[in-house]
């Protein structure tokens, strides 16, 4: 496997996933090029794009990484645990879209490539991991079901059997087990992939990846320029508190981020910029908040013709 053509490609799909979003908000995403010198538990370099306080994306954060480190983590893989404390090397692309319109959901996506040497190995061991998920405030049918039909189109050429299973460990993962509860519809999530072959695993992670656009932005098109009120910003903001406690309670990624000294802002940088909490809060029964619950805080065959359970 090719590092730099990995690197290549992971930084042209940040150059345009920003610009398809710069284009439709109007609202310029900064640069912040970053680097960690040779020699420390960690090194190599990366490039955030960020936009705060938008027109369209009250926050939103793309960033590319590419570090070198002398230990992996346990939490970097579930399945490869022969490899933890390994010598390892990741490059990705992660976004997260807070949009401002509440009716507008928020996304996050990543996409990686990991490699591992254990001692005394001749060769390292490659592997990628990545998906998507949404995370909406109020329910629409058409939304759930075009991003989920996206995701199993562009899965179906590497294996039916694909776009159920990563479906269903999108929705076993982003979870609240402590409250019982979603995060969101959920997407795909799929890590460990070296199958069929390692440039098999490379050709569905970009595919992945390209539908990305193609699967959001017509959503955000679509929903924009609903009007709201602040009864739906109290809701959005109510929500984003979940969101929050996922990604600091449950989030391997994040806990990977941490364990192998990467940059604390790029956590923060994916967190809402406005929530709200409160622990025991519910929605009137039978308000358009209580839909959210109701019919869309389930797992479903989105994809399905009827979008039944």
């Amino acid at each position: 496997m090719n590092t730099f053509a990995v690197r290549d490609w992971l930084l042209a799909l940040q150059a345009r996933t920003v610009a398809a979003f710069e284009a439709e908000g109007g609202d310029a995403f900064g640069r912040d090029a970053w680097s960690r010198p040779a020699g420390g538990a960690l090194e190599g370099d990366g490039l955030t794009r960020i936009v705060e306080d938008g027109a369209l994306l009250e926050r939103g954060g793309c960033g590319f990484s590419h570090v070198r480190g002398k230990s992996l983590p346990p939490s970097a893989t579930q399945h490869r645990p022969e490899l933890a404390g390994a010598p390892f090397e990741a490059l990705g692309v992660s976004l997260v879209f807070h949009p401002r319109n509440p009716h507008v959901p928020t996304v996050h996506m990543n996409v990686r490539m990991l490699s591992a040497r254990a001692p005394g190995a001749a060769e390292p061991v490659v592997w990628f991991g990545g998906g998507m998920d949404l995370t909406p405030y109020y329910g629409f049918e058409e939304d759930a079901r075009d991003f989920h039909r996206t995701l199993r189109d562009v899965l179906a050429p590497f294996g039916a059997e694909r776009y159920p299973a990563y479906k269903r460990w999108c929705d076993e993962y982003f979870f609240l087990r402590h409250r019982n509860e979603p995060r969101g519809i959920g997407g795909v999530f799929f890590d460990d992939v070296a199958e069929p072959d390692v440039e098999g695993a490379y050709a569905m992670t970009k595919a992945v990846a390209e539908a990305f656009v193609p699967a959001y932005l017509p959503i955000v098109k679509r929903r924009r320029d609903l009007p709201y009120a602040q009864r739906e910003r109290d809701f959005q903001a109510y929500r984003r508190g979940r969101y929050v406690e996922f990604n600091l309670v449950w989030d391997r990624g994040t806990h990977f981020g941490l364990q192998s000294g990467g940059r604390t802002e790029s956590i923060l940088l994916s967190m809402p910029p406005r929530v709200a909490w409160r622990y025991d809060w519910k929605p009137e029964p039978g308000s358009a908040e209580a839909r959210l619950y109701a019919d869309f805080l389930r797992p479903r065959d989105w994809a399905g013709e009827a979008g039944t359970a």
